[in-house]
Parts: C-alpha cells; sequence; structure tokens
C-alpha cells in the first residue's frame, strides 16, 4: 500500500515558491539598492543642495545599478550552473573510464557519510550495476549537485533588477515631494526603517526570531550606510 506524504506548506522543502530559490538575490538586491542609492544621493543632496540634481542622479543610479546588478547575477548563476553541468560530464567520463575506482569511491563516501561497511558494500555494489544510479549517487554524494536542479540564472537576474529598483526608491522617495534640507533626514529615516522590515521579510523562509532577523540586517546594513553616507558627504562637499 503507497502512502501519501502530507505536504506542509509551512516547510520550505515542500514548497515550490521561485522566491525560495532566489531569495538571496531579492534580500541582496533591496538592501544593496537601498544603501547605495542613499549614499549616493546624500552627498550629492549636501554638496549641491540642487533638488533637481538630486532627483537626476538619484535616477540615474538606479537605473544603471538595477541593470547592471541583473545582469551580474545573471552571469553569476549561469556560470555556476555551467561549472556543475562541466562537473557532471566529467564525472561520466570517469565512471566510463575507471568504473572500479568510482565504485570504491562511493563506498568510501558511504563509510565517512556513517553507513555501516556492510550496508555501504551492498549500495556501492547496487550502484555500480545501473550507471544512471551510479551517476545519480555521485553527483549527489561527491558533486554535492541536487539532482533535477532547475536554472535560476534568468530568474535571478529579474528578481535582483526589480528588487534593487524597490530598495533604491525608498531612500529616494522624500526628494519628490519635499525639499532637500527636509528629505535628507527623512530620506536616511524610511531606509532605517526598509532595513528593519526586509529583516522581518526573512523570517518567513528562515523562520527565525523577528527581532533577531530584523536587527540582523539592520545593522549590516547600517554599517554599510554609514560609509555610504561618509563617503557621499565627503564627495559632495
Amino acid at each position: 500500500m503507497e502512502l501519501a506524504k502530507k505536504i506542509n506548506k509551512n516547510y520550505i522543502h515542500d514548497q515550490e515558491s521561485s522566491m525560495v530559490d532566489v531569495f538571496k538575490e531579492v534580500i541582496f538586491g533591496m538592501e544593496d539598492g537601498m544603501v547605495s542609492t542613499l549614499g549616493s544621493i546624500t552627498g550629492i543632496a549636501i554638496g549641491s543642495n540642487s533638488h533637481a540634481m538630486v532627483i537626476l542622479a538619484g535616477v540615474v543610479i538606479i537605473s544603471v545599478e538595477s541593470i547592471s546588478m541583473g545582469i551580474g547575477s545573471y552571469l553569476s548563476n549561469s556560470s555556476q550552473e555551467e561549472i556543475e553541468k562541466r562537473k557532471i560530464e566529467e564525472e561520466k567520463e570517469e565512471l566510463e573510464k575507471f568504473p572500479q575506482e568510482e565504485k570504491e569511491e562511493l563506498y568510501q563516501i558511504y563509510l565517512e557519510d556513517g553507513w555501516s561497511k556492510d550496508t555501504a558494500t551492498l549500495m556501492s555494489e547496487e550502484a555500480s550495476k545501473d550507471e544512471k544510479l551510479m551517476l545519480k549517487e555521485m553527483i549527489v554524494h561527491e558533486l554535492k549537485i541536487p539532482i533535477d536542479k532547475k536554472s535560476i540564472s534568468i530568474k535571478g537576474g529579474i528578481y535582483m533588477f526589480f528588487a534593487y529598483i524597490i530598495g533604491g526608491i525608498i531612500p529616494l522617495f522624500a526628494y519628490l515631494f519635499l525639499p532637500i534640507k527636509t528629505a535628507i533626514p527623512l530620506s536616511i529615516l524610511m531606509t532605517l526603517v526598509g532595513l528593519i522590515i526586509l529583516g522581518m521579510s526573512t523570517t518567513k523562509f528562515t523562520k527565525q526570531p523577528l527581532i533577531k532577523s530584523s536587527l540582523k540586517i539592520f545593522f549590516m546594513g547600517s554599517i554599510a550606510l554609514i560609509v555610504g553616507l561618509v563617503a557621499g558627504v565627503l564627495i559632495g562637499s
């Protein structure tokens, strides 16, 4: 009798959410968008005192950096995927040329994983009889590559692109409606709040305590924020 597994939507491994696959791209994009944009436009605002220049610079920064970050994410992920494909092809060649050596290697891997000698022997013997099964075991246990891993290069680039735009708009928003002197502190405050909210949003996937997640991104982002602000102010002045 076949048992049906109950799907728990609260478990990440039971979800087929694209957000889970590109989670790091969204967090990275939004955090970098907020921090980088704030540091740049604050320096420009202080140095130029020109409302139009701040908005123009902010739009240019967000436009250029979002495209750059999106392309960077795509290239990074696609390069990693190509490397993994290359490793799998090399593993196929090794299995064809050195079947006994690969079988012994799999046996040793099973031992290192904690299986008994008898079980490791039985498993490696069984796997070596089936080329596809043997390759699958080596991919998972030796190469540490998930089976049927889906490509996220294009998806990751798209998420990074839009995440950076959203993050960049947050510090720029105040300048769209308020004079520079009022917009500067409000922009900083909105960015700090944005970092806290971003930290809170990660708990959907990490299940970490709300305060811990919020403060971690807040403090990490604040360090980069302070550096960006100091650099922006010095350059602007």
